[in-house]
């Protein structure tokens, strides 16, 4: 595959699951939506359908969105390392202007947030850095290292040792999407489960910096390490346990 290939597809498929992760997101918190206080099961299909919808489209460069599953698979020898910087540019773009399309998708509704019914100012809109980008449920960061790799390497072990077989074929999609709800239910809560650095960074950048969110919160820096280097360690782990076995 060429590296333009690559960058394009997986450009395309994290657009798509950033829309609709963020989306879900948003759909659940925002003041006027109509699915408001909806329950963290909602937002855990939401996020494995976008896995499934963005990889599906994405199956020409294997459908990876995430710098995680394309370091595991590199460190295996299952892609080339060539090709590895144009997944991940890809990748973090199309984060970046996934998370742009779902707050333009949900505009009416931030603007709308920042007051109540009467109009008053509420200020709600400093809690919205969650529809974007995770937070943990407690400040401690080594801990919280500690579940990213965990739930990281659920999913990686999954497409490693899965019936995929190391591949992400069309076949799998669903089965991955399926593994990326089960982590959401079942290890989600402690940090808000990115399980991918580039689904955290990119909208976080956004956020801080693009997004014109009326008296929108912190994007929370001292935290953005851990959901990078937690899966990307899993990455390595898994990477390296492939190989041996």
């Amino acid at each position: 595959m060429a590296g333009s290939d690559a960058f394009l597809w997986e450009f395309i498929g994290t657009t798509l699951l950033l829309l609709l992760g963020n989306g879900v997101c948003a759909l659940v918190n925002l003041r006027t939506s109509g699915a408001r206080g909806s329950d963290w099961i909602v937002i855990a299909l939401g996020w494995g359908m976008g896995v499934f919808v963005g990889a599906s489209v994405a199956d020409p460069s294997g459908g990876h969105l995430n710098p995680a599953v394309t370091l595991m698979l590199a460190l295996n020898g299952s892609l080339e390392w060539n090709l590895v910087p144009f997944y991940a540019l890809g990748q973090i773009l199309g984060a970046m202007f996934g998370a742009l399309l779902a707050w333009a998708a949900f505009k009416q509704l931030f603007d709308a947030n920042n007051y109540d019914e009467e109009g008053n100012v509420t200020g709600a809109n400093s809690e919205t850095a969650g529809i974007f980008f995770t937070a943990p449920a407690h400040p401690h960061n080594g801990w919280n290292t500690v579940t990213e790799f965990i739930a990281t390497t659920v999913l990686l072990m999954f497409i490693a040792f899965g019936p995929a077989g190391g591949e992400l074929g069309p076949l799998s999609y669903f089965g991955v999407a399926f593994v990326v709800v089960a982590v959401g239910l079942s290890l989600g809560t402690p940090t808000g489960y990115a399980i991918n650095p580039v689904r955290d960074l990119g909208p976080r950048l956004m956020y801080a910096f693009v997004l014109p969110i009326k008296d929108k919160g912190s994007a929370n820096w001292g935290y953005a390490w851990v959901p990078i280097v937690g899966p990307l360690l899993s990455a390595v782990a898994v990477g390296l346990l492939s190989i041996a076995l």
